[in-house]
């Protein structure tokens, strides 16, 4: 009886797999296939993305591009040329002083604060506001900012808090 009952339980199991097989392989075929682009080409005639329904999402690029999207703290080690490595540090949060060149960020979400960190950025560094050109004297409390700092450079994207309803 128990050698029966092993027998149906593989026959239930291969039965199984084989219905998975073919339901894979009829969702595969189905599924629409878009030729590879190579860098820089431009998004016209991008499929949509997942839950971005008709639209094509915009491609990250600059300091923006290394940074996951809700993060607020991390280091990101990524390749460098010649075949070396470059270790990235940034920081997200609201901009809550610029004194000299003192950057203070309230690191977090908007409603539970991760740390308060003062960041020292150097007079060459890279500063965008608004997508502009800009200084870090012109940063204001209340801005949100990234700053990513690597080796010798320092980028800090500022931009006015979004409001939402």
């Amino acid at each position: 009886m128990q050698r029966s009952s092993l027998m149906k339980t593989g026959a239930v199991v291969g039965a199984c797999a084989a219905v998975g097989a073919g339901a894979g392989i009829l969702g595969s075929a189905g599924a629409a296939t878009t030729p590879a682009q190579p860098p820089g080409a431009s998004g016209a005639g991008r499929a949509a993305q997942p839950g971005t329904p008709g639209r094509a999402r915009a491609r990250r690029r600059g300091a923006g591009a290394i940074v996951p999207r809700r993060a607020v703290h991390g280091s990101v080690v990524v390749p460098a040329r010649g075949g070396t490595f470059r270790t990235l540090t940034f920081d997200r949060g609201v901009v809550k002083a610029v004194v000299g060149d003192r950057l203070t960020l309230t690191e977090g979400t908007r409603r539970a604060t991760y740390k308060t960190v003062t960041l020292t950025i150097p007079s060459d560094a890279k500063v965008r506001d608004n997508r502009r050109k800009s200084t870090l004297s012109t940063l204001t409390a209340g801005q949100r900012v990234v700053v990513v700092q690597g080796g010798s450079k320092t980028h800090v994207v500022a931009h006015d808090a979004r409001r939402r309803p």
